[in-house]
């Protein structure tokens, strides 16, 4: 897949807001600071298409972006935000819960983890409740290019084994660097063949 456009559309704060369309949704997340701003810049070549900020946890909304007129990247909020409130926190999950159970657009979600780090509990128990609601998802590691490449396979097989028997298969994993500029086609294209099976 070659991504030929991306725009912003959309910024909802709640499930009712999100666009009327029929476009399939592949959303993205991950705890505070994992680079998804970078990831989803990366991915769709545009360099300022979802802002980067150094302050964890700005995504406070859902942000729609249109990618090819075809098919919506959603960049949803991070879990685990820094300087919130507790009550603005709550919704925030809350927002993030509703959508990821309700919307009958989404396709795929992709969580994005930091491959430097031994499995984290925020990262199991969002991913044990995403589990739970049956969405289709897939694992992203990040910062691949700040270590060597037996410790991206030594940290995938970690996770793997964390959250193994929690479905029926091991979910597709990925390993992705935005600066080193690694793991773009083979997400692209496993996002394109995805949504060829849906066609």
């Amino acid at each position: 897949m070659k991504v030929r456009s991306a725009r912003f559309v959309h910024s909802a704060a709640s499930p009712g807001d999100c666009p009327e369309w029929s476009h399939p949704e592949i959303a993205f997340i991950g705890r505070s600071n994992v680079g998804k701003s970078s990831l989803i810049n990366y991915l769709t070549n545009k360099r300022d298409l979802a802002k980067v900020s150094a302050t964890p946890g700005k995504t406070r909304l859902l942000n729609f972006f249109l990618i090819n007129e075809a098919w919506s990247l959603v960049d949803l909020p991070g879990y685990g935000f820094a300087k919130v409130a507790k009550s603005e926190k709550m919704d925030f999950n809350e927002l993030i819960g509703d959508y990821l159970e309700q919307r009958p657009n989404l396709a795929q979600v992709f969580v994005l983890i930091d491959a430097r780090h031994k499995p984290q509990a925020i990262d199991l128990d969002f991913v044990s409740w995403l589990s739970g609601t049956g969405a289709r998802y897939s694992l992203v590691f990040t910062k691949a290019d700040k270590q060597s490449a037996a410790k991206n396979l030594a940290a995938i097989e970690a996770f793997q084994a964390a959250i193994a028997g929690w479905r029926p298969e091991a979910p597709k994993a990925f390993l992705c660097s935005s600066s080193a500029r690694t793991g773009h086609k083979e997400m692209l294209g496993f996002i394109s063949e995805m949504l060829a099976g849906r066609a």
